[in-house]
């Protein structure tokens, strides 16, 4: 009888201190992920753009088997309307009513989300960036995502090197610049990293933009889609390439790479010597063009593993714990967010088979 009184009083304590630290939780992300834990069966809030990538699509798929699979209550949700923005917002105000435990979001414009991720904070709930960061607020606890200034160098390196390889007897080269979405914030990461690698070759006069337009402003893509890419793509060629060989095109993603190409074709400008196209995401309808030439480079960004080490943050986090961060905090304008970065990698038609070899749809790809 005296051990169970005890074990009685142990329990009621262990209770007591999980209620206390539910309720005074902080929102400074330089302290962040101290709660006191929660139980299976808790509403995991899942908010993700658009599906103008496939790895959006897949993201939506893992997170629901994932989160499922680990005990939670899965809430995954896409915000795919001409109003992306706000209707993301409102279902982050949904998943706080449903009292999600946590809300990983991967955002769609990562500067409109404030009121949304301190109302999340003040319902006692843990907020994730996924793959995007978030901005300009302090409500926000963690970032995962892949290090997404390398991936801008390796596309950046990987122009100069496909270039080199092509034109073998070139002393410089004729190339034009894309950049993502305005409203994404890795679209100037990307952007940045690559023009860390580019803009000495520009200076130095080894790389000529012939457009002359350099400036992120000019080079990006409203809304990732494929379609203002090729319109672009087109128009820059109509003016500025009549009689004049075009080298090379800095693409930040396999979705604008094939538009981009598409309008390279049309033009006549794929002969006699195919430009050097890059990428990012491995898209299955790319690797066929990799491993043809027709688009020289992607990265490989296996989303299963950002995934699942998302969800594991999340088990980390049930458990009471805070998440497992390997880097130095992002500066989000507001307050440093703790992160996590998995390492991407360049894929050309030369290592793609080893890049690939844990993914049998993409391996059957290149071995097609």
């Amino acid at each position: 009888m005296r051990k169970i009184a005890i074990t009685t009083v142990a329990i009621a304590g262990v209770a007591l201190m999980a209620l206390s630290g539910c309720s005074s939780r902080g929102t400074d992300a330089s302290s962040s992920g101290s709660a006191a834990g929660f139980k299976a069966g808790s509403v995991i809030g899942v908010a993700l753009p658009d599906k103008t990538s496939e790895n959006w699509v897949l993201a939506g798929k893992l997170f629901t088997d994932d989160l499922t699979k680990a005990g939670f209550k899965a809430d995954v949700q896409y915000a795919p309307s001409a109003n992306t923005a706000s209707e993301q917002a409102a279902q982050i105000s949904t998943m706080n009513t449903k009292g999600a435990k946590v809300i990983i979001i991967g955002a769609f414009d990562g500067k409109q989300l404030g009121s949304q991720v301190k109302a999340a904070h003040d319902n006692g709930a843990v907020v994730i960036a996924y793959d995007r960061l978030i901005q300009d607020t302090k409500d926000v606890d963690y970032y995962i995502a892949y290090d997404n200034e390398k991936v801008g160098e390796l596309q950046g390196q990987a122009l100069l090197d496909g270039m080199k390889a092509r034109f073998p007897d070139a002393t410089n080269y004729n190339i034009e610049l894309f950049s993502g979405a305005s409203t994404d914030p890795n679209a100037a990461v990307f952007f940045n990293g690559a023009m860390k690698i580019l803009q000495p070759k520009i200076d130095d006069g080894t790389l000529k933009v012939v457009s002359g337009q350099t400036a992120i402003a000019q080079t990006q893509t409203t809304g990732w889609l494929a379609a203002n890419a090729q319109t672009r793509m087109d128009t820059l060629l109509a003016g500025n390439y009549s009689g004049t060989v075009l080298n090379g095109v800095l693409s930040p993603n396999d979705t604008l790479a094939r538009a981009i190409i598409t309008s390279i074709h049309a033009a006549g400008k794929d002969t006699p010597v195919q430009p050097v196209v890059t990428g990012q995401d491995s898209e299955a309808a790319s690797i066929p063009l990799i491993m043809s030439g027709v688009q020289y480079s992607t990265i490989n960004k296996d989303t299963t593993k950002l995934v699942a080490q998302a969800v594991e943050m999340v088990k980390q986090l049930a458990s009471g714990k805070k998440a497992t961060t390997n880097a130095d905090a992002t500066d989000n304008g507001s307050v440093k967010v703790p992160t996590y970065y998995l390492p991407p990698e360049l894929v050309t038609k030369d290592n793609a088979a080893q890049s690939y070899a844990s993914n049998p749809t993409l391996l059957a790809l290149v071995n097609k």
